[in-house]
């Protein structure tokens, strides 16, 4: 997935109210939309390089976006709206080996009245829900984590999960990990007890579960490579 204009490079000034960023790009302040919600532990450090986009709609509030954020040498994506795009981008250029081939791509499909589901992939007529968790969370320089923060919607998607393969469904849970050069992941269990132990109810319960790293560049996000998990 390419940007499709060039990004601003900046200094991080501030996040704030969750949805701000305030960004200083040569020696002006800027505010940014900050399309994150999780913690975004580790990353918020004053004077880090970040990188911005802009857009000239003048039905929007913020004409910047907050999109990448340098930490020591790693590039993070952290606009989670992109994730979906990367993964589609991923599914239909054969960048996932478990998804290569796909006869069809299906994002956002409801499975029940209250769930839906990033993607409705089939391969080899088997249907397959796949759902995308963004990770940008990192406390060891080689070992990607999710969630950064509490989270009962991610808890709630590992049952519906489960739900799916007892219809028949194939399952999975993509950990889109948009930090370069990771080599590991593994679920925060500390920041989510509840969610690593539904991680650990669903894995046994047939839930597929990948992680996959991305090359990031302010060119453009994709898709790179598959690390390991390590369940501890």
């Amino acid at each position: 997935m390419e940007f499709t204009k060039s990004l601003i490079k900046g200094k991080l000034v501030k996040r704030y109210k969750r949805f701000f960023a305030d960004i200083k790009v040569n020696k002006k302040i800027v505010t940014a939309h900050c399309p994150n919600t999780g913690s975004m532990e580790g990353l918020l450090d004053i004077n880090n390089e970040v990188w911005i986009s802009k857009n000239d709609n003048p039905k929007r509030k913020l004409k910047y976006t907050l999109e990448i954020i340098k930490v020591g040498k790693n590039l993070v994506g952290v606009n989670t709206h992109l994730a979906n795009k990367i993964v589609h981008h991923g599914l239909s250029n054969n960048l996932i080996n478990e998804l290569k081939n796909c006869q069809l791509v299906k994002p956002e499909v409801f499975f029940n009245a209250n769930t839906r589901f990033d993607f409705l992939v089939e391969k080899n007529k088997k249907k397959i829900f796949v759902e995308v968790k963004n990770t940008t969370l990192f406390r060891d320089h080689k070992i990607a984590e999710f969630p950064d923060a509490i989270t009962t919607r991610g808890s709630k998607h590992l049952k519906t999960l489960i739900d799916a393969i007892k219809k028949g469904y194939k399952s999975y849970i993509l950990f889109l990990v948009q930090i370069q050069g990771m080599e590991y992941f593994k679920i925060a269990k500390d920041i989510d007890k509840e969610y690593y132990k539904n991680y650990l109810i669903a894995k046994k319960s047939g839930v597929n579960f990948l992680a996959y790293r991305c090359d990031i560049s302010p060119k453009g996000i994709k898709i790179e490579k598959k690390i390991k998990i390590i369940d501890e």
